[in-house]
C-alpha cells in the first residue's frame, strides 16, 4: 500500500474541509429512518405504517436527486441549497406535529426536495480533485459514509428513548438545516478551473447517458441491493439464533471491514473497476449464511463483504464522475445517488420476502446472487469500453510526445 497517494490527496486545497462537513453533514442524514420510525410507532401505529413513509422519502429523494443536480448544472449550488435547506427544515419543523395521513403525503415532498448531501459532495470532489488522485479521495469520502452511520442511527436511537422521538426529529431536523447552511458557507466548486468554460447550457440526456454510464448506475445499484439486504439479513439471522443482543456487535464489525477496505481500495496502486468489485460483493456475500450459527462466526464471515463494500461505493462514484462532462455532472450525480437509493429501497424487502419464504439465511444468497448477475450482466459492455479506451491511449501516446523537451500532455478523460 502506498500510504503518500492520501498524503497528496489531502493536501489538495479544499479538500479537508468538505471531508469534513461531509462527515458532520451526513450524521442526522443516516439517522432519519430511524428517527421516523420510532416517531411513527409512538403514533400508535405499526411497523407497516413506518415502513410507507420511510418509502414515500426514499421514491421522493430517488426523484428528486436528479432533478436538483440538473438545477445546480444549470443555476449553480447556492440557489439549490437556498431551496432545499428551506424545505427540509420546513418539514422536520413540521412532521412531528402532523397526523398520520399528513406526514405521509408530506414525506414525498420532503424527500423529493430533501438536502442531496451525497451527490453535492461527489460532485465537489470531482471538481476539487484532478482524475489521478479522486480513487483517493472517493476512497476517503466512502469512508465518512461509513462513520456517519456508525454514529447517526444509533445516536438518534439513544436520544429517541431516552428523552423523545419528537425532539429526536426536531434535532435531525436542525442537523439537516446547519448542513445545508454550513455548505451554502463553504460554497464548494462544481467545477474545476479548467472545466469552468464548458457550456452552461447542459447536453442533451441521448449524447451522455450512454449504455456504458447506465451499466455503471445498474452497478452502483446492485452493490447497494446487496448491503441493504446484508443489513436486514443479519438482524434476522441473530433473531433466529436467540442472539438478538449481538445484532449491534455483527453490524459495528460489519462497518469496520468496510472503513479498512475503503483505506486499503484508496492506497492500492491500480484501481480494480468498480463492476468487478459489485460482482465480487455479490459472489461472497452469497456464502455467508453458512456462518448464521453463531454470532462471532457471522462475524467472521462477514469480513469479504465488508472489506469490499466502501471499496465498491467509492469506484462507482469515481466511474460516474469521470464519464460525465462537467456541464452535467450535477444531474449524473444525482442519477448515481436515485441509483444508489433505488438499491438499498429493493433490497431490504427483496432480503425479507425470501427470508419470510424460506429461512433468514436465504436472505445473503438471494440478495448476492442478484447483484452479482446484475453486475455480470453489465460487466462485459464496460470491458469492451476498456479495451477501446486502452487501444485509442496506445495509438495516441507515440505522437504525443515526440521529443524529450515536449511537455506531458494530460488526457481529459
Amino acid at each position: 500500500m502506498d500510504l503518500k497517494l492520501y498524503r497528496d490527496a489531502l493536501a489538495l486545497p479544499g479538500l479537508r474541509p468538505l471531508l469534513l462537513v461531509a462527515i458532520l453533514a451526513r450524521v442526522p442524514v443516516a439517522a432519519t429512518a430511524v428517527v421516523m420510525t420510532l416517531h411513527v410507532l409512538d403514533l400508535g401505529r405499526g411497523y407497516f405504517a413506518a415502513g410507507l413513509v420511510g418509502a414515500a422519502m426514499t421514491v421522493g429523494s430517488a426523484l428528486g436527486a436528479p432533478l436538483l443536480g440538473r438545477l445546480v448544472d444549470r443555476r449553480g449550488l447556492r440557489p439549490m441549497l437556498l431551496l432545499t435547506t428551506a424545505v427540509s427544515a420546513l418539514f422536520w419543523a413540521t412532521a412531528p406535529a402532523l397526523p398520520y395521513p399528513m406526514l405521509l403525503g408530506a414525506a414525498f415532498v420532503g424527500g423529493l426536495l430533501t438536502l442531496p448531501i451525497f451527490s453535492v459532495i461527489r460532485q465537489s470532489i470531482a471538481a476539487l480533485v484532478p482524475p489521478t488522485q479522486r480513487r483517493q479521495a472517493y476512497a476517503l469520502d466512502s469512508m465518512s459514509v461509513e462513520l456517519s452511520f456508525m454514529i447517526g442511527p444509533a445516536g438518534a436511537a439513544a436520544l429517541a428513548t431516552s428523552v423523545s422521538p419528537t425532539l429526536t426529529m426536531y434535532a435531525v431536523g436542525g442537523g439537516i438545516a446547519l448542513a445545508g447552511l454550513t455548505l451554502l458557507v463553504l460554497n464548494p466548486p462544481t467545477r474545476a478551473q479548467d472545466e469552468q468554460t464548458t457550456p452552461a447550457q447542459p447536453l442533451p440526456r441521448r449524447q451522455w447517458l450512454t449504455p456504458r454510464l447506465i451499466g455503471l448506475l445498474a452497478g452502483g445499484a446492485a452493490s447497494t441491493l446487496i448491503i441493504a439486504g446484508t443489513d436486514v439479513t443479519v438482524v434476522a439471522v441473530l433473531r433466529d439464533a436467540g442472539q438478538i443482543d449481538w445484532t449491534g456487535v455483527v453490524l459495528a464489525l460489519w462497518a469496520s471491514y468496510s472503513l479498512v477496505g475503503g483505506f486499503t481500495y484508496g492506497a492500492l496502486p491500480r484501481p480494480v473497476p468498480s463492476l468487478t468489485l459489485t460482482l465480487l460483493l455479490g459472489l461472497v456475500t452469497i456464502p455467508v449464511g453458512l456462518g448464521s450459527g453463531e454470532w462471532w462466526l457471522l462475524a467472521l464471515v462477514l469480513l469479504p463483504s465488508g472489506a469490499l463494500t466502501a471499496p465498491t461505493v467509492a469506484a462507482t462514484a469515481d466511474a460516474v464522475s469521470r464519464l460525465a462532462p462537467a456541464s452535467v455532472r450535477g444531474e449524473a450525480m444525482g442519477l448515481h445517488a436515485s441509483a444508489m437509493t433505488v438499491g438499498l429501497a429493493l433490497g431490504a424487502p427483496l432480503a425479507g420476502a425470501v427470508i419470510d419464504a424460506s429461512a433468514p439465511a436465504w436472505g445473503f444468497t438471494a440478495t448476492g446472487l442478484l447483484g452479482a448477475l446484475i453486475a455480470l450482466a453489465v460487466l462485459p459492455t464496460e470491458l469492451r469500453h476498456r479495451r477501446s479506451d486502452s487501444a485509442a491511449e496506445a495509438t495516441i501516446t507515440p505522437t504525443a510526445a515526440p521529443t524529450p523537451d515536449s511537455a506531458p500532455v494530460r488526457s481529459s478523460n
